[in-house]
This record gives structure tokens, C-alpha cells and sequence, in this order.
């Protein structure tokens, strides 16, 4: 019974998350001015009670206000931030970094870096595509869907995402958002 009601609410969730994707293609964009500073300070109080055990030391730079649907990047960044502190949970301190690339005319581009158990980066290619895990559902949790929803968002936004990692040295994930008129950075340091 463990066994089965354990694949159930593993299908819900796939579910759930397909459902999310697919709602990606056809949801329109409500463009405003988004601080990601703030959404990534939200998105990280979020996550609190799951981490609340943990030591994290979280290192915030300054971010910039971007255009777009903050709705979808926070998406975005609760993937991003959810994976870095998935596949560092294997570490006794997890350092967590996230931040934003040197001024750039064209765009605005975002890392989120961890310490965890990183990965290969021959199979870089194969990271935001739906259903491709590096890592077996039996060491981390997770449907396979949520890097691709990441990619998707941001190609609506005009943007790339790309990531660099080293077998057990942490992993960077990147995207980048068209640079509007008007950008500024702003943040905290945590």
C-alpha cells in the first residue's frame, strides 16, 4: 500500500508539472517592471520551512529590475532556486549564490550557483529538455519537467538559458532577459 499511494502522489505531481508546461505555451505575458531582487527574496522566505534545519548561507547580489511576467519568472526562479538547494542537500553547509553577470548592452543575465553535486557537463544539452534527469529519482526527487518549464519561460521572454557544472563542484544556471530601457539593479546582500 506504502508503495502504491508513494507512485500515486509521484503521478499527481507529474501531472501538476505537465500541466504547468503545457500552460506555458498559451498563457499570455503580462509585461511589467519586475524586480527580481524582491522575487528572489519571496520566492527564498518560501522556501524557509522546508530549509529551516539546513545550514544555507545564501550570497544575494544586487539584481536588476527587468521587464516581463513576474508570474512566469517567478517560475523561473523557483525551479532554479528549488534545484540548487535539491542537489545540495548532500552538503553539510550549502552556499548558494545568486546574482547577476557584469553590464551587458543587450541583456540582463541571472545566475543561480550551488555547491552541490554538480554534474557532467557532456550531458549539458540534455538538461532542459522534458523528462531528462541526470540524477536517478531514487537519489533526488523530481519529475524532469522543471528545467524545461525554466527554458520555456524564458524563450517567451526573448531570452537564453544555458548552465556550467563540474561532477561533485556545484552547477551554475543561467538565463538572460532582453535589456529594456530604464533597467536598474537592485538587491541585498544575505
Amino acid at each position: 500500500m506504502d508503495t502504491i499511494s508513494k507512485a500515486a502522489r509521484r503521478m499527481g505531481v507529474l501531472i501538476d508539472d505537465l500541466l504547468s508546461f503545457s500552460r506555458m505555451v498559451r498563457q499570455e505575458i503580462n509585461r511589467t517592471a519586475v524586480d527580481l531582487g524582491t522575487l528572489v527574496s519571496d520566492v527564498i522566505h518560501e522556501f524557509e520551512p522546508e530549509t529551516k534545519d539546513r545550514v544555507i548561507n545564501w550570497h544575494i547580489e544586487a539584481l536588476p529590475v527587468v521587464t516581463g511576467d513576474r508570474a512566469m519568472l517567478r517560475v523561473v526562479l523557483v525551479n532554479l532556486i528549488s534545484n540548487a538547494l535539491k542537489f545540495a542537500q548532500t552538503r553539510t553547509q550549502a552556499e548558494i549564490a545568486i546574482g547577476c553577470l557584469p553590464d551587458n548592452a543587450t541583456e540582463s543575465v541571472v545566475f543561480v550557483r550551488d555547491n552541490g553535486v554538480g554534474f557532467d557537463m557532456q550531458y549539458a544539452s540534455k538538461l532542459f529538455g522534458v523528462f531528462e534527469r541526470l540524477h536517478g529519482v531514487e537519489e533526488f526527487e523530481g519529475t524532469g519537467i522543471g528545467l524545461a518549464n525554466v527554458r520555456r519561460v524564458i524563450a517567451r521572454h526573448g531570452g537564453r538559458t544555458w548552465a556550467e557544472g563540474k561532477v561533485d563542484g556545484g552547477a551554475i544556471f543561467y538565463f538572460s532577459l532582453p535589456r529594456s530601457s530604464g533597467s536598474e539593479v537592485t538587491g541585498e546582500n544575505r
